[in-house]
């Protein structure tokens, strides 16, 4: 009687390198779930911390700000732990923006205070949820993918350039940028080329950050649309071959199997 060998189970670092890349797993979405959670709350405090409040709420925020620091940190240092090559995952886009994500916080323990702002990319770390994947055990479409990609990037390419533009105006011209909403209204009437002229920067390093953002708008948004364009066209084409296991109709020309379930089509 032969016997038969039985495959080895994944190691505590691979199963937490899935926990951590992919929300397939209930774990994987309660993490990747927590990290938008913290991402939105950060965003926040970086707002509010703009406008005139308490000492003690300003206090509490602090407090606040720092746990999501910590908990950044830990993160970062358990996705260098699992990944196979953790010099390639230090130097990657995602991984460079989780270090700048806790980077400045860090170095402003030395009274670096200037490098604060960069708090406010952050918000690019949700990047990494939208990267054509499943969403929460789900499929989404391609199409709705493309168009939620898109009203991300013109999202965090407001917010983004507003909290810059605040850090940089604020204290020049504190009269015009006087609280985050100053610059976020800047920022949404320069990117849709409204241009009232009743904000705008004085200072060189505003002009050019005004130059930078309408640029990135320029450089980002015409491709995101012209690849859903691409995608609505792509389904347009598709028969109507129902699958027999979920019952999804829209599929390619020469699809043979579910895009949804893996179930074989009926051929026509």
């Amino acid at each position: 009687m032969e016997n038969a060998t039985a495959p080895s189970r994944p190691s505590w670092r691979d199963r937490l390198r899935q926990h951590l890349e992919t929300t397939d797993t209930l774990p994987g979405q309660m993490v990747n779930g927590a990290i938008v959670v913290l991402i939105f709350l950060s965003a926040a405090i970086f707002v509010l911390k703009t406008y005139p409040i308490p000492a003690a709420l300003d206090a509490w925020l602090n407090a606040l700000d720092w746990m999501i620091v910590l908990a950044f940190t830990l993160e970062y240092g358990l996705r260098l732990w699992v990944a196979p090559r953790p010099w390639q995952y230090a130097f990657s886009f995602y991984g460079l923006l989780d270090l700048i994500a806790i980077l400045p916080s860090w170095i402003g323990v030395f009274d670096i205070r200037f490098l604060r702002f960069f708090r406010s990319l952050r918000i690019l770390r949700l990047v990494r949820i939208f990267n054509n994947r499943l969403w929460f055990g789900k499929v989404t479409s391609a199409d709705s993918l493309i168009l939620l990609r898109i009203l991300f990037t013109l999202g965090a390419i407001i917010f983004i350039y507003s909290g810059l533009i605040f850090q940089v105006e604020h204290p020049r011209n504190p009269e015009v940028f006087t609280t985050f909403l100053d610059a976020l209204y800047f920022a949404v009437v320069t990117m849709t080329t409204v241009g009232y002229g009743d904000v705008t920067p004085v200072s060189d390093a505003g002009r050019g950050l005004t130059v930078m953002m309408i640029l990135t708008g320029i450089a980002l948004i015409p491709t995101q649309i012209s690849s859903l364009i691409r995608q609505l066209v792509k389904v347009s084409d598709s028969r109507p071959r129902p699958c027999s296991q979920c019952g999804l109709t829209s599929h390619d020309e020469d699809a043979h199997f579910c895009k949804r379930c893996g179930t074989a089509l009926d051929l026509l």
